[in-house]
């Protein structure tokens, strides 16, 4: 079949490339895509949030499958466009409803959801600029840290976690000032959860569901998780503490409450659930949901997966995915994401990029690149290209995966030298 993959990152070239090893996968187009996806597929120039652009490519091209990898298509409502659209209903869509991508489109809405269904999370409360006096009685009530959330999508910034209270309290009043656009007209405060972060990743089509292999990806600019959060500096799959007895907690007390919600409450859902979870001290908690793989997590999970794609989105969207098992490479996947000079502030696109010679099990994803006129590799975001390596342990992972990194060159090139040094110490003790 005609497949059309929407999105350019690395994680879109990570799904590109495991949809372009299916034999089931006749052309694959990538839109708009990156000098990476370039290479295993066709990019076209269609914003993936024109769904009348979307819409006419589609037909144009007999596209018989759409993939949305970014969230902003979802909460923006596609898959309702396609299944109300009389031309469009017979394509396959993986990626849920504008309802379902509420789950990540509004803070607030995804925490009433957990509570409804007993979903272990922190405890919250919502405020907006009239509630805003209830805010800050609120945070009195708290412990430091301060967790404040911007309700709507706010490109991954919009959670701010502060030490102080009267910091905490002024960064209240300046997100429901408008700080995040119409992002902040509502904000969610927690309680802050210690612990350590894992994604935890399930393809479901509503009823049924598979778990994806566990990932921890690094989130700060500098090493020692210090800095700037990011989109993300690396990742590692699996995650060495999310053992049987841990994930049994997370399919138990999170996984099936999630999709029975989601099927109690007819809310139509056929793509990634992705669960932010703390574990806290051995017994899981979600600290958010998105509703569609992470990145750079895509990257590290994706890698494993043996089983066909395609296979698994056919069924996904069919309402079969009961029909399907999932096969992963037992091995463990590291990757380390490298970034522009400045990022995650301002920083200069179009430096020349060196690839450097390849090298066996290590995988290269481009995350913002693009060709110039004269055909040389350019960079064209923050986040730029990662290394993925896979090896029997950890250890090996990580220093294939870095090897790799330091032969890709261009001017400004930044990487964290410490991921997953965390879980080396951990395995360790």
């Amino acid at each position: 079949m005609n497949i059309l993959l929407l999105g350019g990152g690395g994680r879109e070239h990570a799904i590109a490339t495991k949809i372009a090893q299916s034999k089931r996968c006749s052309k694959l187009f990538i839109a708009p895509g990156n000098a990476g996806t370039a290479e295993v597929g066709e990019n076209v120039k269609i914003n993936p949030e024109d769904f009348a652009e979307v819409e006419r490519f589609v037909l144009d091209n007999h596209v018989e499958m759409l993939v949305v990898g970014p969230e902003a298509p979802l909460v923006a409502g596609i898959a309702d466009h396609f299944a109300n659209t009389p031309a469009l209903k017979n394509v396959m869509v993986v990626g849920p409803s504008r309802q379902g991508a509420m789950l990540e489109g509004s803070k607030d809405y995804a925490k009433a959801f957990m509570t409804r269904h007993k979903i272990p999370t922190a405890q919250y409360r919502t405020f907006t600029a009239d509630t805003l006096k209830d805010g800050e009685a609120f945070l009195d009530t708290l412990k430091a840290p301060y967790v404040l959330k911007a309700d709507g999508l706010a490109a991954g910034k919009g959670v701010l976690i502060e030490e102080d209270l009267a910091t905490a309290k002024a960064h209240l009043r300046d997100m429901l000032a408008g700080q995040f656009g119409a992002a902040s007209a509502s904000v969610v405060i927690e309680e802050y959860l210690s612990g350590i972060e894992l994604s935890v990743f399930v393809l479901t089509d509503g009823n049924h569901y598979l778990l994806l292999p566990s990932a921890k990806d690094y989130k700060r600019i500098g090493e020692g998780d210090t800095g700037l959060n990011t989109g993300g500096m690396g990742s590692i799959s699996p995650v060495p503490f999310a053992d049987k007895d841990f994930m049994k907690k997370v399919e138990d007390r999170i996984v099936k409450p999630t999709i029975r919600g989601l099927r109690d409450e007819k809310i139509d859902y056929h793509g990634f659930i992705f669960i932010g979870l703390m574990n806290c001290g051995g017994n899981p908690y979600v600290i958010e949901y998105n509703v569609r793989m992470g990145d750079p997590e895509t990257e590290s999970v994706f890698p494993r997966i043996k089983s066909d794609v395609v296979e698994l989105f056919e069924n996904t969207a069919k309402g079969t995915l009961d029909h399907c098992t999932l096969t992963v490479d037992s091995r463990t996947a590291a990757c380390v994401m490298m970034v522009a000079g400045g990022y995650p502030g301002s920083y200069e696109k179009g430096k020349t990029i060196s690839l450097g010679e390849d090298a066996d099990d290590v995988l290269v994803f481009h995350c913002g690149t693009k060709r110039g006129n004269d055909g040389q590799l350019l960079t064209n975001g923050g986040r730029v290209i990662c290394t993925t390596a896979l090896a029997a342990t950890l250890p090996e992972a990580l220093m294939k995966s870095y090897n790799r990194a330091t032969t890709i060159q261009w001017d400004g090139k930044y990487y964290r030298r410490d991921i997953g040094q965390d879980l080396l110490k951990m395995m360790i003790n």
